[in-house]
């Protein structure tokens, strides 16, 4: 039996560009790739905070370090510069694979540049006072 399982997520990044000339596809800084363990070409889950559309589509790879996410095609009319997005990439995996893995969860900045890297997400932590949220919120438990 395999498993659903998240591979690695880009938290609360910010989209840079959305052209909607190009053919598709969601074009990814290659360090944020690396941080987070997606690889190109690989399908992703992509959830705008601003408007709650979901999104689905494969990663290009953007030059490192200069923090693109940009949204290519279609879903350029359901996401636009400085909205806030949730970028999930899914793996399928074995029970006896389950015993090792560990997703990668990438926090970032406004910029998207890394701030931190996790392989541990609480389901009991809101992670609104995180370096790369809004001033003003407040990390809460929940529960």
């Amino acid at each position: 039996m395999e498993y659903r399982m998240m591979a690695g997520k880009i938290h609360r990044a910010t989209v840079t560009e959305a052209n909607l000339n190009y053919i598709g596809s969601i074009t990814i800084d290659q360090n944020l790739l690396t941080a987070s363990g997606l690889l190109p070409y690989e399908m992703v889950q992509i959830t705008n905070l601003a408007n709650g559309a979901l999104w689905q589509t494969y990663i290009i790879a953007g030059e490192a370090g200069k923090g693109d996410i940009c949204l290519n095609g279609p879903p350029a009319r359901l996401f636009h510069p400085h909205d806030l997005v949730v970028i999930l990439g899914w793996r399928n995996l074995t029970r006896d694979e389950l015993r090792t893995y560990q997703p990668h969860v990438v926090f970032v900045d406004e910029h998207n540049q890394i701030t931190d890297v996790t392989t541990e997400e609480s389901p009991f932590k809101e992670y609104v006072n995180h370096p790369g949220l809004k001033a003003g919120a407040s990390e809460t438990s929940i529960g």
